[in-house]
């Protein structure tokens, strides 16, 4: 042992994130969406320990901000931890819902053009790795699925490693889906 493992093993800031896995998939559920900042940090995936639980919880940011800029800027800055929103990030954001605000929606499970992206409850989505997701040190790039879209789309996550706390760093999921059935002059 060494003169100073005793200090260092004892840091209070020390790391204590799990190393994620290439290729993993986890999904989570939700019987509600939160509709404030308190109700989105009283869940359980608040402790953002893992990148797919800030992952998740930012889609939720996205489906509030849909519906209340406010509530779901004042989330995002939340999940954003050190770097808040730039008022770029959210004019940007403010442009995707101009034309949909369904886009964060189609994420979960059962949304589909068809249904007009009514999602199935509890509202459950599932994000993954792949090899490509950790290769750069303490980002991750997930990826999720949207019931109106031939891709998977991202979201980059940022780790603190001071705490082991993993932030929304960028989000590439408020692109383009199909049009919803009733929205498809077409259908």
């Amino acid at each position: 042992m060494g003169l100073f493992d005793s200090i260092l093993n004892n840091n209070k800031n020390q790391n204590t994130a799990q190393k994620p896995k290439e290729n993993e998939s986890v999904t989570f559920s939700f019987v509600r969406l939160p509709e404030s900042l308190e109700e989105l940090k009283a869940l359980p995936e608040a402790k953002m320990d893992t990148p797919y639980k800030t992952a998740a919880l930012s889609l939720l940011a996205l489906c509030a901000f849909a519906a209340d800029e406010n509530i779901g800027k004042e989330m995002l800055n939340s999940l954003k931890g050190p770097a808040p929103l730039t008022p770029m990030q959210i004019s940007f954001i403010k442009d995707r819902f101009r034309d949909s605000k369904l886009v964060p929606f189609s994420y979960f499970k059962g949304a589909k053009p068809e249904n007009n992206y009514t999602p199935d409850v509890p509202f459950t989505v599932t994000i993954f790795s792949n090899p490509y997701s950790f290769q750069n040190e303490n980002y991750a790039t997930l990826h999720l699925r949207s019931g109106g879209a031939d891709n998977p789309r991202q979201f980059r996550l940022r780790l603190k490693p001071s705490t082991g706390v993993w932030y929304l760093d960028e989000q590439m999921i408020l692109v383009g889906i199909r049009p919803a059935q009733k929205d498809d002059p077409w259908s």
